[in-house]
This record gives C-alpha cells, sequence and structure tokens, in this order.
C-alpha cells in the first residue's frame, strides 16, 4: 500500500472516529439539555395548579373546568384519588389518555415510552389540611415536537459528517500529493540515477513551504553531493594506483626479460636484474600494504579506544627509532605525562609516518612537543629539513601525491604515508595543521579532543 492511500485512509479512520464520538455526544447532550427544560415546564405547570385555592382546599376536585385552562395541546392532565381512581381528567390524545394510573407517594418525574412514543411524565402527591395524603396530581406531554427536531438534528448531523468525510478524502489526496511530490520527485530521479548510471540533484524550489521537505531535499543533495566526491576520490585512487602499479610492474617485467635473455651467461646482468626485481617486488608489498590501510580506515570499526598516556608511547618510539636511524629525536612535555583517549596502535602509526617523513627529509635532529589544556591535547613534530613550497602544502595529504616524485621514489615513499595520517586523524576527530618554508624546516601541528573513555 502506497503512503499516500496509508495517510487517507488513517485520516478518514480518525475524522469518522471522531465524528461518530461528536455526535453521539451533540445527540444525547440535546436529549438531555430539551428533556430537562421539558420537565421544568411540567413543573412550573403544577406549581401554578398547585396554587389553585381549590386544589389547596380539596373543593370541586372533579370540576371539569378546574384543568382546562392549564390544558395544551399533547398533554393530559389527571387528578387520581389516594384509591386509584382517576377524579378528574382533562386530554384529547387517545393514546395519553390509556396510559394506565400509577400511584405515587412521592414527587417523580421522568422520561417513558407509550405506544413507541416518548413522554414526559411528572406526578405530585396532594395533602389537605391535616397533611393527610387524598390523592395526586399528574401531567403527561408528548415529546412529538421534541423528537422531530431531535431527526432534523440526526439528518443535519449525518450530512455534515458525509460532507466533512468527502472534503476530508478530496483534501487529504490532495494534501497528499502536494506533500509526496517532492518524494516521488526524488524516487523518480533515483531510478533515472540507477538507469543511467549518472548522479544528480534535485532542484529545490523556493514556493516550497514545508520546511522537512527542503531539509529532506537538502539532505539528499548533500548525499549526491558525497557520493560525486566519493565516486571522483575512487577514480582518482585506481587511476593513481594504476600508475603506482605499473612502474614497478614494468621495471620487473624488463628486468626478467633481461634476466631470461642474458642472466643465464651474464652474472653481472643476473646480479643486476634479481636486485632489481626484488626492490620493485619490496615497493610492490608496501604499495599494497598501504593501500590496505587506508581501506580498513574506511570502516567505522577501525579504532580500538582506550586510555593511555601519549607521552610515553612517543618516548618509546623515539628511542626505537633513534638506534635504528641513529637519529636524536627529543620529546619535550609540560607534564610527566599526557593520558588521551585513542587507539593506542593507529597513534603510534601516526608518529611512525610522520616521524620517518622527518628522517627522510632532513638531517638535523627532530624535536617532539607535548602540550595541554582543559579541552585538548597538542603535539607538534618540528624538523630542519628541506621544507615544503607552500603551494604544495594544500596537496600534502592526497593519496599519491608527492612533492618531488623522483626523491620520494628514491626514498621509498608511495605518496600514502600522509593520507593514512590524515585519516587516523580525522577518525580520532582531531585536526592536523603543516607549516613549512624551503630550507627552512617543516612543522606539523595535531591537536585531538579530551574525551572520557
Amino acid at each position: 500500500m502506497t503512503l499516500r492511500k496509508r495517510f487517507t485512509l488513517f485520516t478518514i479512520f480518525w475524522l469518522i472516529f471522531i465524528l461518530i464520538l461528536f455526535n453521539i455526544f451533540v445527540y444525547f447532550y440535546v436529549i438531555k439539555i430539551t428533556s430537562r427544560s421539558e420537565e421544568q415546564l411540567l413543573m412550573n405547570k403544577v406549581n401554578l395548579l398547585l396554587e389553585n385555592k381549590r386544589i389547596q382546599q380539596m373543593s370541586s376536585l372533579d370540576d371539569p373546568h378546574l384543568l382546562s385552562e392549564f390544558y395544551n395541546v399533547n398533554e393530559m392532565i389527571r387528578i387520581v384519588s389516594s384509591t386509584g381512581n382517576v377524579i378528574n381528567q382533562i386530554g384529547s390524545d387517545e393514546e395519553l389518555l390509556s396510559i394506565p394510573v400509577s400511584f405515587s407517594w412521592n414527587n417523580s418525574s421522568g422520561i417513558d415510552n407509550y405506544g413507541g412514543k416518548r413522554v414526559v411524565y411528572l406526578r405530585v402527591p396532594l395533602y389537605d389540611k391535616n397533611m393527610n395524603l387524598t390523592g395526586m396530581l399528574e401531567i403527561v406531554r408528548k415529546l412529538n415536537v421534541l423528537d422531530s427536531y431531535l431527526q432534523i438534528l440526526v439528518g443535519a448531523l449525518v450530512v455534515t459528517s458525509l460532507g466533512a468525510v468527502l472534503f476530508a478524502i478530496f483534501g487529504t489526496y490532495w494534501f497528499t500529493s502536494r506533500l509526496l511530490a517532492p518524494i516521488s520527485h526524488m524516487v523518480q530521479t533515483m531510478r533515472e540515477i540507477d538507469r543511467s548510471g549518472k548522479l544528480r540533484q534535485i532542484e529545490l524550489s523556493s514556493s516550497e513551504e514545508s520546511a522537512e521537505l527542503q531539509q529532506l531535499i537538502r539532505a539528499f543533495n548533500q548525499m549526491i553531493e558525497r557520493l560525486e566526491r566519493t565516486f571522483e576520490r575512487q577514480k582518482r585512487f585506481v587511476a593513481d594506483a594504476s600508475h603506482e602499479l605499473k612502474t614497478p610492474l614494468t621495471v620487473i617485467s624488463s628486468y626478467a626479460g633481461m634476466l631470461k635473455r642474458w642472466g643465464r651467461d651474464d652474472e653481472k646482468v643476473r646480479d643486476e636484474a634479481i636486485e632489481a626485481i626484488s626492490n620493485e617486488a619490496q615497493r610492490l608489498q608496501n604499495l599494497t600494504k598501504s593501500m590496505l590501510v587506508l581501506a580498513e580506515a574506511e570502516q567505522e570499526d577501525w579504532l580500538r579506544l582506550s586510555s593511555f598516556d601519549v607521552v610515553k608511547v612517543i618516548d618509546e618510539l623515539a628511542g626505537m627509532l633513534n638506534t635504528t636511524f641513529q637519529r636524536t629525536i627529543r620529546v619535550q612535555s609540560e607534564r610527566n605525562g599526557v593520558t588521551i583517549v585513542a587507539d593506542k596502535d593507529k597513534i603510534r602509526q601516526l608518529f611512525v609516518i610522520l616521524l620517518d617523513n622527518a628522517i627522510k627529509y632532513s638531517k638535523e635532529p627532530i624535536s617532539i612537543t607535548v602540550s595541554s589544556n582543559k579541552n585538548s591535547v597538542r603535539i607538534d613534530v618540528k624538523d630542519k629539513g628541506i621544507g615544503i613550497p607552500e603551494q604544495e602544502i594544500p596537496h600534502l595529504f592526497e593519496r599519491f601525491y608527492r612533492v618531488d616524485g623522483a626523491r620520494s621514489r628514491a626514498t621509498g615513499g608511495v605518496g600514502l604515508g600522509l593520507s593514512i595520517a590524515k585519516r587516523i586523524v580525522e577518525l580520532h576527530n582531531g585536526h592536523i595543521d603543516v607549516f613549512s618554508k624551503p630550507n627552512q624546516g617543516t612543522t606539523i601541528v595535531l591537536q585531538f579532543p579530551k574525551k572520557n573513555n
């Protein structure tokens, strides 16, 4: 079932339910008010009768003129003795006159049905001067006029309810058509994207009044924008990866051919080919490993967060690299330790990448400064190497981008290290900045927010 039908049926169902409850309430409320009004009218008439001196003195109760001045059409008035005999009675309606006597010792009133007709009655006991019960005064009136008005009321409620339902059906259909038009347009756009394979956005109409739909369209367009960027990055990544893979594969293929032709007889050629193939195979292995790391970094559960002392991790790594490369790495911190909540292995990998670059492109000692405040931790990695031209800095973290391709190849770089570093920082909700000048060195500034584990 479509959303439009569901919304229409839901609206009609609740409208009918509310109308039924409303009509029932109005019908019985009107009955209650009008019935109470009729009973009050009878009570006023009884009070007038009781003020009659002849009734007060209990004289001439059988006088036919006694009740005539109080008589109205559709009424019956009678006086009944204590023995149940009718002393005086007036009325022209045979149905009312045929109502059996029901003697009441107390005041009683109400509405009853006789012969399929509703009647309102009032019975009042009569007493003499000595307060002895001598009889009963009874007034009964048909509610024909009231019932006819109630029938008109029921008809009016039915007609207006049907009109409201029909209006709601057409109004809801029109409203849902207008409401769901952008969604239908969005579905058509998605189908067009699926059919043609080309991403396209939905034009946002300024006349659209629904803020929610505007947000939905904006969210859809933002998603398409993000997909376009993602696809573009993927295309560029595939192209760059193909280019990077092409060079070592070409070298391996060339040396393999040379080895096949002359390697059996020429030991020098054989050794050169084996060395070149080994180096390019190692380069392919490093490139493949870096690409796998980047692919894993796109997963949401890549991080394993824990609380640890980042100064201790950097000290251990600096000592290891100092032993390996015989390079001085100074670690400075304003405190004995700075605790952060992060993935310890990924943070270590981040500093391996940054320090590896600093070692490759500088000969002077490298300094690392760790500082913290209430909200964040800042780490500066500074070298005094060859530096980076200012126009190259915005592209520094792009995949396979190298400031100097020949030099990077000579040092074993594949152009993915800084891309991995930036991804690690982003996954930790951190920020990375690069400040550099040619021949003066480079400073990389990392900032990580403090948070609870």
